[in-house]
C-alpha cells in the first residue's frame, strides 16, 4: 500500500510541461482548482476532465502513476460519494436499510467524488513534472512581493519543498521498517480497528526516531555548508517565462472562459 503513494515524486523528462517554468505550472495549477469550483454539471466537467487528460498526456507521465496517486485517497472519495447520496434530500432511487438514497445525491456525489481526483491528479502532476529545486525557486519567486509585510519567502519555500521531499523517503523508511516488524511476527492487517491501531505502534515509534534523526542530519549538512536563507543568494539557472508559459496562460484563461460562459447561460436558463 505504501508503494502506491506517489506524491512529491519527480519524474525527469523533457516534455511541454516539464519545460513550463515552475512558476507557470503553480499558478496553473491553483487556476486550476479554482475553476474547479465553477463547475456545476456533467458538461463542465467533461471539458474538466478533458483538461487534465490532454496535460497528462502532454507530460508523457504514464497515467498508471496518475491513477495510484489516486488510490490511496479511494475510501474517502467513496465516503464523500455515500454521504452525497444518503444525506441529500430528493427523489428517492432505492434504500439501503433505513437509508434513502436520492437521484439529486447520486448526482451531487458523482460531482464532489469526480472534483475530489481532479484535485488529486493536477495536484500529483505538478510534483511530478517540477523536480524539488525549480519548484522552491517557483515559490519563492511567487511570494518575493509579500516580503514587503515580513512574510520569509525563501524560508516557506525551502520548508514546502523539503516536506514534499521527504514524503518519499519517510514512505520508502515506513516500508522498511513494517516489512521487519512483520518479519518478527507483528500484524498489522487483522483485528479490530482498535486492535490495528495498537499494532501501528512499533512502526510509528521508529518511524519518527528516523525522521527527528533525518532532519537533524538535513540541519547539520545545510548548516556545514553555511547556509544562510535567501540572503545573497544566487543561482545557476535563473526563471524565465518564455512563448510555452504565454501559450499555457491562454488555454487556462480559455478554460475559465468557457467554464464561466456555461455556468451563467446556466443561471439565465
Amino acid at each position: 500500500m505504501l508503494n502506491d503513494i506517489t506524491l512529491g515524486q519527480y519524474f525527469p523528462g523533457k516534455s511541454p510541461i516539464h519545460l513550463l517554468d515552475p512558476r507557470t505550472k503553480i499558478l496553473g495549477v491553483i487556476t486550476y482548482i479554482s475553476t474547479i469550483f465553477l463547475a456545476e454539471d456533467y458538461l463542465a466537467y467533461a471539458i474538466l476532465i478533458a483538461f487534465a487528460a490532454m496535460a497528462v498526456g502532454l507530460s508523457k507521465i504514464p497515467a498508471r502513476m496518475v491513477v495510484k496517486s489516486i488510490k490511496p485517497l479511494w475510501i474517502i472519495i467513496l465516503l464523500t460519494l455515500a454521504i452525497h447520496v444518503f444525506s441529500t434530500p430528493g427523489s428517492v432511487v432505492f434504500t439501503v436499510g433505513p437509508l434513502l438514497a436520492t437521484s439529486e445525491g447520486i448526482h451531487m456525489g458523482t460531482l464532489m467524488s469526480l472534483r475530489l481526483v481532479l484535485l488529486i491528479a493536477v495536484s500529483s502532476l505538478l510534483t511530478f513534472t517540477t523536480s524539488p529545486i525549480a519548484l522552491t525557486d517557483g515559490i519563492e519567486k511567487l511570494l518575493n512581493p509579500f516580503k514587503r509585510i515580513g512574510v520569509p519567502a525563501h524560508e516557506l519555500a525551502m520548508m514546502m519543498t523539503i516536506a514534499l521531499r521527504f514524503i518519499p523517503t519517510l514512505l520508502e523508511e515506513a516500508d522498511r521498517i513494517m516489512k521487519a516488524q512483520m518479519a518478527r511476527g507483528a500484524d498489522f492487517v487483522s483485528g479490530n480497528i482498535l486492535k490495528r491501531a495498537k499494532n501501528m505502534v512499533p512502526l510509528l515509534v521508529p518511524l519518527f526516531i528516523s525522521a527527528f534523526r533525518r532532519a537533524d542530519e538535513l540541519a547539520v549538512a545545510m548548516e556545514a555548508r553555511c547556509y544562510r536563507g535567501g540572503q545573497n543568494r544566487t543561482r545557476m539557472k535563473e526563471l524565465q517565462m518564455g512563448t510555452p508559459d504565454i501559450i499555457a496562460a491562454v488555454i487556462l484563461v480559455a478554460l475559465i472562459a468557457i467554464l464561466v460562459t456555461i455556468k451563467v447561460f446556466k443561471l439565465a436558463a
